[in-house]
């Protein structure tokens, strides 16, 4: 039986700044036009987490009965285990989608309705990664979406929520969108990159497994670049302030050295820890800069 720790760890708990992230920069956007409602901040935060948490479950639930699990490295899955029965955790998975349903209608109503399909499309995103009988992230979608998602619409859509508008937050916000999702990205590759091996023996073709070892460490290193440019180009755009963001490279650094350096499997653990990290403190730091600078 799973004890509440369990479920906990189910939870992934280590993943939840890369749903903290994308509100905090777009919230920064919104900040910088003088134009932040922090009640809708903290409901786009509820919307985001909920769906983090749901994708977690919904991953465990959907890799589990495919026995994708069965010979896991990395965190502790609720069904690969056999600690709970893949009905209890499906019901999880949908109880945090509903939570984040619910959020998210409230953000509908207070803004425009055109959202709700936009947030029903990041449902669907989230179920169909590993649920249903061709999941992308088994074709090497996974990164795509995630930059889509939780990068691009999660970012922007935070700013929206909070402006009404895009006229002037627009590139801003775009530029914000890259950054988070170039890193959400280097999370998702620096987990696929561990499971290469385990991945390939259960027929999982993630990117890193089509990409192969190699290169999917140089992709590691070209994602950081990426979030490194458009911290740039948002500087240029808004305030120099905005290079806080530059603070992300502290975690970065050794993650990169480790990833670039060859390690592999129980190895490659810390590296989530620190690119979750290095997230956060991107997006803290650009929101800090913003609000000033702003």
């Amino acid at each position: 039986m799973a004890t509440p720790a369990h479920w906990l760890a189910g939870a992934r708990p280590r993943t939840l700044p890369a749903a903290v992230a994308p509100v905090l920069a777009g919230t920064g956007v919104a900040a910088y036009d003088g134009d932040a409602v922090w009640w809708k901040a903290l409901l786009a935060l509820v919307v985001s987490l909920a769906l983090q948490v749901a994708v977690n479950y919904a991953n465990d639930y959907s890799d589990g009965v495919r026995g994708t699990d069965d010979e896991r490295v990395g965190p502790l899955r609720l069904v690969g285990s056999g600690l709970a029965s893949p009905g209890a955790v499906k019901r999880a998975a949908f109880l945090a989608f509903g939570v984040a349903a619910a959020a998210g209608l409230v953000l509908a109503a207070t803004t425009a309705w055109w959202l709700v399909p936009v947030g029903a499309a990041c449902v669907l995103a989230a179920w169909f990664y590993t649920g249903g009988s061709k999941p992308y992230g088994y074709l090497g979608l996974g990164e795509v979406m995630v930059f889509v998602f939780f990068g691009l619409v999660a970012v922007v859509g935070t700013t929206y929520v909070q402006t009404e508008e895009l006229a002037d937050s627009g590139w801003p916000a775009l530029l914000a969108g890259t950054g988070v999702g170039a890193i959400a990205c280097a999370l998702l590759v620096a987990n696929n990159l561990r499971d290469i091996p385990t991945d390939r023996v259960a027929g999982k073709l993630t990117l890193a497994v089509r990409l192969g070892d190699r290169r999917t460490r140089v992709l590691y290193a070209a994602l950081v670049l990426v979030a490194v440019a458009a911290l740039a180009g948002l500087a240029a755009l808004t305030t120099w302030w905005a290079l806080l963001g530059l603070v992300f490279l502290a975690p970065t650094v050794p993650a990169l050295r480790t990833v670039l350096g060859g390690a592999g499997g129980p190895g490659l653990i810390p590296v989530l820890q620190q690119t979750g990290v290095a997230e956060l403190l991107w997006a803290a730091g650009v929101f800090g800069g913003l609000v000033v600078g702003g």
